[in-house]
């Protein structure tokens, strides 16, 4: 139970510096300026949408074969490896905001949740709850991950994100995908020989 937690905390916590959502957080952070509302929106949204991707990543891996979902699991963390190495940009995802502060939870909630879907950071964690196929403690982790990325940065705002190494973070991040991918080929060689 506390690998995947670990291994999912650590990946995305990594793979979110530097990401289209982190970027959102600073700029909801420097528009709201009230950061408990902000922090409790990006949690809601992100639970939801770890909830949602590790569903996902469960059911696939009760319906594919263990042999197809050991090679899609190394092609997907294959492919994450060099994904996290891609800079993001934001897209303006917050410029259409509401200002009244009283929406700022919802409005953080929403467009978080809009920002996450087919995120890295998303699919990071399909692959992640396919790979251990324990959704509680990969949701979780995941969960934190994002949270541990994020809270800073809306606490802090532009300067602590603007002193992150982000490539060597990224860097990094992709390494550690490029192990979970070796590990889980040496997976699917072994089934594919045992079976």
């Amino acid at each position: 139970m506390f690998e995947p937690f670990l291994v999912s905390t650590g990946v995305v916590a990594l793979a979110e510096v530097g990401d289209k959502t982190q970027l959102l957080s600073l700029v909801l952070a420097t528009k709201y300026r009230k950061p408990v509302p902000i922090i409790l929106g990006v949690f809601a949204a992100t639970l939801l949408s770890n909830t949602g991707a590790g569903g996902v990543g469960a059911l696939l891996s009760g319906l594919l074969s263990p042999a197809v979902l050991n090679w899609a699991i190394v092609a997907s963390f294959l492919l994450m490896a060099g994904w996290i190495l891609v800079p993001e940009k934001l897209d303006g995802a917050g410029s259409g905001l509401p200002k009244r502060a009283s929406g700022v939870f919802m409005a953080v909630a929403l467009t978080f949740i809009m920002a996450e879907m087919g995120d890295k950071t998303q699919i990071a964690t399909v692959a992640l709850a396919a790979q251990f196929r324990d959704l509680l403690p990969v949701v979780a982790g995941t969960t934190l991950g994002m949270m541990i990325a994020n809270v800073p940065v809306v606490f802090f705002g532009h300067h602590f994100a603007a002193r992150l190494p982000t490539k060597a973070i990224h860097v990094i991040a992709a390494l550690i995908f490029v192990v979970l991918g070796g590990l889980a080929l040496r997976n699917a060689i072994l089934g594919a020989s045992i079976g």
